[in-house]
């Protein structure tokens, strides 16, 4: 049985962790097209979530008063996580293929002049740079398909990160203290 604190926390941070989500894209869609290839905006993203996360664990075990397990650190930042996901891409469903589903070609022939550039900068050679333009060409990434291929991808990378924070956040045995 999960804990309430765990439940509570996990999927209030995860409507703020999607909302947040929803609200970036909104303003990269409506700033620019461009910010949707920028590294820049990527680093800020992964740094405003990590922040939302360490805000959740620290806010979690300040709760729990004491004794704050590996299996509760995890679980409450994956269930956040898993929501935020899922409120993420549900938003990039509509709004790339119901409301405008030009901007996902746009953003895709962004990311090929983007990718061919940095590969480019790196001196790949041409036949690397041709198959990554096919890749790319082949796949819609903003396709219903190609936005729950993704989400189970970002669910593996949160995984990955969750279980890292776990334990970092979680309690240390009494004797360590």
């Amino acid at each position: 049985m999960i804990h309430e604190t765990i439940k509570k926390n996990g999927i209030t941070f995860g409507f703020i962790t999607g909302l947040t989500s929803v609200l970036i894209t909104t303003l990269i869609y409506t700033i620019d097209l461009n910010l949707f290839t920028s590294p820049w905006v990527g680093f800020f993203n992964l740094g405003l979530y990590l922040i939302i996360a360490i805000v959740l664990l620290v806010k979690t075990k300040k709760e729990f008063q004491g004794v704050f397990t590996f299996k509760d650190a995890f679980t409450t930042y994956f269930i956040s996580a898993l929501i935020g996901i899922v409120i993420s891409v549900l938003f990039n469903i509509i709004l790339f293929n119901v409301i405008d589903p030009a901007a996902k070609d746009t953003i895709k022939e962004l990311t090929i002049k983007f990718m061919i550039s940095a590969m480019e900068k790196f001196n790949a050679p041409a036949e690397g740079i041709n198959k990554a333009i096919a890749d790319l060409k082949e796949n819609d990434q903003f396709s219903v398909l190609g936005l729950l291929k993704g989400s189970l991808s970002n669910i593996v990378f949160c995984t990955i990160f969750g279980l890292i924070l776990a334990a970092f956040f979680k309690s240390k045995p009494s004797s360590q203290e």
